[in-house]
């Protein structure tokens, strides 16, 4: 959504899809998992007095609506990419096989996954931990708004530090807000870095495939 309280803001997936296309033009095979909070939080239904399962697969459609949002931009910079939902839904997204997903990176595509884990109840930090782990992904890069991980919240707290390194051990038992637990354990389960860093700054995503010092890792 941008700096939009809500929907979805072109200019925003406009540079968003410049910053990927950057990464891809070097050589990186890029899966993306894309979360839809901007338009329908799960959580915040249920917290609302509706049917938890049934808020969760409201906002998973969400997922959905944004995972077209970016492919269309992206295939107007002339950058190939297929969406894979694991709800089925074959008119507009391919279900999630994934070995064809594999097949789609190995032949040059971004693939986007939508439509979270197909379940009620798991986080889009959890797709992700889940889906990297299924396509052995290298590293696992979690999008924020801010620059890395804190150990507290730096919206409310100034004196906020900037940890640059933290193990998944203390990420959990620090309650530190990287990801929720269930992805956190996945990913330490499978060795799976995590690379936490400001989606807001442009040119971000090159710098970390090249290996500079951007945002923080959890290994």
């Amino acid at each position: 959504m941008g700096d939009q309280e809500y929907g979805i803001d072109p200019l925003f997936v406009n540079s968003l899809a410049d910053d990927i296309k950057e990464v891809y033009e070097i050589g990186a095979e890029i899966a993306i998992v894309i979360g839809g909070g901007n338009i329908f939080r799960g959580v915040k239904g249920a917290s609302m007095g509706m049917d938890r399962a049934t808020a969760d697969y409201m906002g998973m459609l969400a997922t959905v609506m944004n995972a077209l949002a970016l492919q269309d931009v992206l295939e107007k910079k002339d950058v190939p990419t297929r969406v894979m939902s694991a709800i089925e839904m074959r008119q507009i997204a391919e279900p999630y096989i994934r070995r064809k997903a594999i097949r789609h990176l190995e032949k040059g595509r971004i693939v986007i996954f939508a439509a979270g884990t197909g379940s009620p109840f798991f986080t889009t930090d959890t797709t992700g931990a889940l889906r990297a782990a299924e396509i052995k992904a290298e590293v696992l890069l979690k999008a924020t708004k801010v620059d890395g991980i804190y150990d507290k919240d730096p919206v409310k707290n100034p004196d906020a530090k900037l940890l640059k390194e933290v193990s998944y051990l203390e990420a959990i038992n620090k309650d530190l807000k990287v990801m929720d637990h269930t992805a956190l354990t996945l990913c330490m389960e499978n060795k799976l870095p995590i690379i936490v860093f400001n989606i807001k700054e442009k040119g971000s995503l090159k710098k970390i495939l090249l290996g500079e010092n951007v945002g923080s890792i959890v290994h």
